[in-house]
């Protein structure tokens, strides 16, 4: 049976964010089977995802999962992603008991500092050759 994007979790991050960044970094090297795909929230092919899953309205800009016409955001998006890893990171998902109004307290802290904390690229990062085809907008040109 032929994969479609609908089998992958997408992950929208800030493509300027270091730490956004760094995120991205980090799920690659724990992602063996390439079950995630990737985008940029200020590329077209983000808008693209949102507007199929009938998300109009802003959303937080740092890291958002669309998976299948669900999407999670915040903490929760954390927790989707820690869950799709390789161990220990499933075990993260102990926090899903943790009502999320405080989760993503916790969370919001974090993505109003971290510009501050963990600086700030003028444009976004550029996949290697080898992960292109796990980002949808490898194509696309490379803007802050």
């Amino acid at each position: 049976m032929p994969e479609s994007s609908q089998d992958h979790p997408l992950v929208l991050f800030d493509g300027t964010c270091n730490l956004c960044n760094g995120a991205v970094q980090f799920v690659l090297r724990r992602d063996p089977r390439a079950r995630f795909r990737f985008a940029s929230l200020q590329s077209a092919a983000a808008k693209s995802a949102l507007v199929a899953a009938g998300i109009t309205a802003a959303l937080p800009d740092s890291i958002v999962v669309v998976h299948r016409g669900r999407v999670r955001v915040k903490s929760g998006a954390a927790l989707a992603i820690a869950r799709g890893l390789r161990l220990p990171w499933p075990l993260l998902s102990a926090f899903w008991l943790v009502p999320y109004p405080l989760r993503d307290l916790v969370y919001d802290w974090i993505a109003r500092n971290r510009y501050r904390w963990f600086g700030k690229r003028d444009v976004c990062w550029v996949p290697t050759k080898e992960l292109r085809a796990r980002f949808l907008d490898a194509a696309e040109p490379r803007q802050g």
